[in-house]
């Protein structure tokens, strides 16, 4: 397949107007729905703005390459464009973009697409065809451009397959003994300098196959031999052998999402984003080369140097918020099964009694002996993993345990999640100095009893006392709080559900509230009441606007504005974030407002809700149903009205 099959003239814009990044994203969108190729544009963008949050695609040298894969395309397509002019892009070199190819893949997208996806991303580390793109004035002169890019590309391929074949036949007829490993090998034959690599991008289409070909180009510039596994969106390819890796000098990996790392155990290791892959290719090659970097341990963690310090250069406060949204990641499918099943057994105690046997079926599998019985265990198990890995796993998951039979609760389950896993990197140092022929003892028996037993005490003698007595103090000084006190934090519960919706703030709120759940044994429901009408109002007030100030959003958001109403009922604030990417200013302000308000008629009107998920499906379990509704409907319509007010009408981008 051409590329031009992809990069069709229609959508082309010679004379890109934008002057900024939001701009200019905004545009290349408008090409792309007006031909189109995709049928959501508000999704679209979404996925395209969640792609810039892991790094800027603007990759230097002038060039711009948003991209996203997600079901709001139609139709494989890239959108080229120009700025004479160029614009700020966020670009890794610091200077303006003046290329922009706008990738658009469908989920679906078929292998022949990926790969002519890919063959585009390798074009453009060519600075010579780059001047010659800036040059063009029209889309045919860009079409014939790419057409004779890639039929010169094909028959430098197909040379070096000729030449490739000739060596082979010549080798076989040598009845040569010397194995050749899969892939290709580029650079010197005659160098002994080896080193492999892994390239990786989150969506797999783009600064995956660019990284590869400008770590390839700047090794055979140097003389140096290297093998690159690519991890697309067609999964890895030219996949790396244990026989290379052993004879690597070094290994990069040039990665912004996992890849298979336990592989590299005992070898000089390079973890660095894919922009540096590309940019600074040159940079790692020769660090691999010279083994200048961190000797990866794969059971001691992520990439850590023999002294056991990390090698990464994460702060202090990122790398504690990294290992909580961990646990708590991990934890929330506990949450909402067990939430679920716990709401469902309350309505059938309310219809049937307590000595029904469905009831109490629902209640063993989602409560306190079952998935909620796991919450906090699993939180400080995987605390724990995060920062220390498989080995902090189970003394972090023990300590939760202990938390939770002694009453610390969450506040101890989180720290002797964090306790484990700094116990496991201090186990590492300790025991670094051991003979090296019983490492293998050490994630197995080492790791293990010394672990537990530090974290066990630490926990059993100080955390477990010191943290269920605050534990109680705080349920206790909640259930007393004067009514002004109470409506006053459950303002600051509802607003905090709206601040990021789905966040470190509303995440920290959730947890709050649920840590309150459980520590009054189900029982105490009044903050899961706040936090459950604050988040429950973003996308009903987006619904609203949508639908009562209809001229104020464009047709495909007044559709996406529609599902709001079920996402909103059912207690998902994530279906508020396209609109707030879109425009964050006015969406947040009014959302949180309206969250604000309903978080504190809750606490106003004293409702309970004792069920930690289901929006308007475990209404009827609230002590005041109708009021808990009532104060999520007066939110929603807050937020509603501000929005709608506020909003400016759509414009068409020319």
């Amino acid at each position: 397949m051409r590329i031009t099959d992809l990069m069709i003239q229609e959508t082309m814009i010679m004379d890109l107007q934008a002057t900024t990044k939001d701009e200019a994203i905004d545009e290349l969108i408008a090409s792309l729905n007006k031909s189109g190729r995709i049928n959501d544009p508000v999704l679209f963008k979404e996925m395209i703005y969640k792609r810039e949050a892991e790094s800027s695609t603007g990759i230097g040298g002038g060039i711009a390459m948003p991209h996203a894969k997600t079901s709001a395309v139609n139709e494989p397509t890239v959108v080229f464009a120009k700025s004479r002019k160029g614009l700020d892009f966020a670009a890794l070199d610091d200077e303006p973009a003046h290329i922009f190819f706008m990738i658009a893949a469908p989920e679906g997208a078929g292998n022949t697409h990926l790969r002519t996806l890919a063959a585009l991303s390798r074009l453009l580390i060519d600075s010579d065809f780059i001047a010659q793109l800036m040059s063009t004035d029209t889309p045919a002169e860009v079409s014939a451009l790419f057409d004779a890019k890639q039929e010169e590309a094909a028959k430098q391929e197909a040379a070096k397959e000729k030449v490739k074949a000739e060596k082979a036949a010549k080798a076989a007829s040598e009845a040569s003994s010397t194995p050749q490993a899969p892939g290709v090998i580029v650079g010197n034959e005659n160098s002994e300098d080896f080193v492999v690599a892994v390239t990786a991008c989150p969506t797999g289409i783009a600064h995956t196959f660019m990284a590869e070909d400008a770590l390839k180009k700047k090794a055979q510039e140097m003389g140096i031999n290297i093998r690159v596994e690519t991890n697309g969106s067609e999964g890895a390819q030219n996949v790396l052998t244990p026989d290379e890796i052993a004879r690597a000098k070094g290994v990069i990996v040039a990665a912004d999402k996992n890849v298979e790392m336990a592989r590299f155990d005992g070898k000089p290791v390079l973890q660095r984003p894919v922009s540096d892959g590309i940019r600074k290719s040159e940079e790692l090659i020769r660090k691999a080369v010279n083994g200048d970097a961190p000797i990866y341990r794969s059971q001691g963690g992520s990439s850590v140097k023999e002294d056991g310090s990390s090698a990464g250069k994460m702060s202090v406060g990122s790398k504690i918020y990294k290992d909580l949204m961990n646990g708590i990641s991990h934890m929330l499918p506990f949450v909402v099964g067990g939430g679920i099943l716990l709401a469902i057994s309350f309505l059938i105690e309310q219809l049937a009694g307590e000595d029904n046997p469905l009831f109490q079926l629902l209640q063993t599998i989602g409560g306190g002996t079952g998935a909620f019985h796991f919450l906090i265990p699993v939180l400080a198990g995987f605390i724990a993993m995060s920062i220390g890995d498989r080995p902090a796993l189970m003394p972090g998951m023990v300590g939760g345990l202990m938390a939770v039979n002694s009453n610390a609760g969450f506040l101890g389950g989180l720290a002797a999640g964090f306790l484990a896993g700094y116990v496991v990197i201090g186990l590492r140092k300790l025991f670094k100095g051991l003979p090296k022929a019983i490492d293998g003892l050490k994630p197995i028996l080492l790791y293990p009893v010394f672990g537990l037993l530090i974290v066990g005490a630490i926990s059993y003698y100080i955390f477990d006392p010191i943290f269920g007595s605050l534990n109680t103090w705080l349920v206790d000084a909640l259930g007393n709080l004067g009514t002004g006190n109470a409506v006053l934090l459950g303002l600051l519960l509802g607003g905090m559900m709206s601040i990021d919706m789905g966040g470190p703030f509303n995440k920290a709120a959730y947890t709050f509230a649920i840590g309150v759940f459980t520590s009054s044994g189900n029982t105490d429901g009044a903050w899961m009441a706040a936090v459950m009408a604050g988040g429950m109002v973003p996308p009903l007030a987006i619904a609203l606007a949508s639908t009562f100030f209809k001229s104020k959003f464009t047709e495909q958001e007044r559709k996406s504005g529609l599902t709001n109403y079920v996402l909103g009922l059912s207690f998902i604030t994530e279906g508020a974030i396209p609109f707030a990417a879109a425009d964050p200013l006015r969406v947040l302000t009014s959302c949180i407002i309206g969250s604000a308000v309903a978080g504190g008629l809750t606490q106003l009107w004293s409702i309970n809700v004792p069920a930690p998920h289901g929006g308007i499906f475990v209404a009827a379990l609230a002590n005041h149903a109708m009021l808990f509704l009532l104060a999520v409907a007066i939110g929603a319509v807050i937020s509603g009205l501000i929005l709608g007010l506020w909003k400016k009408s759509p414009t068409l981008v020319k």
